[in-house]
């Protein structure tokens, strides 16, 4: 082992960036990766402490993935993405926010994710027992005060969100904060990316309750019998659409004038395919699918990351995210052979961090007890009644 690799790996000044929110590998136009300044500088240790962030700082995207973006922005539909696990899915919404200066937000979907909770969710139970003591005093109710806008209201229509439903004007004595407050302080107030993760976790009346809101951007409150929709951009804000969108392609892609018009609003959905998706969805969506990476590609990505971990990054450090990569791509001919499902490119990370600090290199013993680890995971251990 090279003096020059030890000292990358071991000074125990090595600096990195604030976990804020990144996600796995995934775009940049044509290939960047998304830098916005330095960050602020972060002991190792403490850049651990969030292994999983999701603030969009870096995000390798192909050609073929940078023109879908860009079909979904220039149809304003929405964009569904498919791959496996660990392909970079739920990477790209924060990415793009970032780039663009969007506001960002996510709804993880569950099994137990009701048709309504990404538009609104009311209180009935804290009304309930309000109206009890209200009844006795003789005061009304305010239902808006029990509604709490969800992600894609707040994407659409932030001020009356934050009056919850409230028409214009009236005196809001309970506003309601921005549930992604700190992130998007500093970014556009006409403009948002939202997240809707694992969309085929839900059941099948999630989807289909988000036909008419995605398709016209407007849906009824039925608590407070209010009609939300898109609210009207901030003058000035239609002639910057191009060049913004300029910008989310990145420095590869061809200029766009001031005049292309873009939708402000990107609603980015994921799927791991766990449920078949209504035709009627995907027919409202702009689809693609995330290939498998390959070794080129798994590079490319590292490399981009491998800026963002602690400690300078040495050309040992890129001679050891080739070696990964050639040989998990020997893992996935193993795990075929298992009939196990292949590393991703999230856990070909996991495994080069590991390789980085921990002095590990392919072919050594603690090789084949990282891949046990991180790479070839069976779904039940040996044995285990199916």
């Amino acid at each position: 082992m090279s003096q020059k690799k030890t000292g990358a790996r071991n000074q125990p000044e090595a600096q990195g960036r604030p976990p804020e929110d990144t996600g796995d590998a995934g775009p940049g136009g044509a290939g960047a990766a998304a830098r916005d300044g330095q960050a602020g500088a972060l002991a190792a240790d403490g850049w651990l402490d969030t292994p999983d962030r999701g603030d969009g700082r870096v995000y390798v995207m192909a050609s073929e993935l940078d023109f879908a973006v860009k079909v979904a922005l220039a149809t304003g539909r929405p964009l569904l993405l498919r791959g496996m696990p660990g392909s970079g899915k739920s990477s790209l919404a924060p990415y793009i926010a970032r780039r663009l200066g969007w506001r960002y937000y996510v709804h993880v979907v569950t099994y137990r994710t009701q048709p309504r909770e990404l538009l609104w969710s009311f209180d009935s139970v804290r009304r309930l027992g309000d109206a009890q003591v209200a009844a006795q005093r003789g005061e009304p109710l305010d239902n808006a005060s029990y509604v709490q806008p969800g992600v894609l209201w707040w994407a659409l229509a932030p001020e009356s969100a934050r009056r919850r439903g409230r028409p214009e004007g009236t005196e809001v004595g309970d506003p309601c904060p921005d549930p992604f407050e700190k992130v998007n302080a500093d970014r556009s107030p006409d403009h948002a990316v939202v997240l809707i993760d694992e969309i085929d976790k839900a059941d099948p009346d999630v989807p289909n309750s988000l036909l008419v809101p995605l398709g016209s951007h407007r849906f009824v409150v039925a608590e407070i019998n209010a009609e939300i929709h898109t609210e009207q951009a901030a003058q000035g804000t239609q002639a910057t659409q191009g060049t913004q969108a300029t910008r989310a392609a990145g420095p590869g892609s061809a200029p766009a004038t001031e005049s292309t018009h873009r939708a402000r609003h990107l609603v980015v959905l994921t799927t791991n395919e766990e449920r078949e998706l209504p035709q009627a969805l995907l027919r409202r969506c702009v689809v693609h699918v995330l290939p498998e990476h390959d070794k080129d590609m798994l590079v490319r990505i590292a490399k981009e990351h491998m800026t963002d971990w602690p400690g300078e990054v040495t050309d040992a450090d890129e001679e050891l995210a080739e070696a990964v990569a050639g040989n998990l791509m020997k893992v996935r001919e193993q795990a075929d052979k298992q009939d196990v499902r292949r590393p991703s490119t999230a856990e070909y990370l996991d495994a080069l961090l590991a390789c980085r600090s921990l002095d590990i290199r392919p072919g050594d013993d603690e090789w084949q007890l990282l891949t046990r680890n991180v790479l070839i995971k069976p779904q039940q251990m040996a044995g285990d009644p199916t």
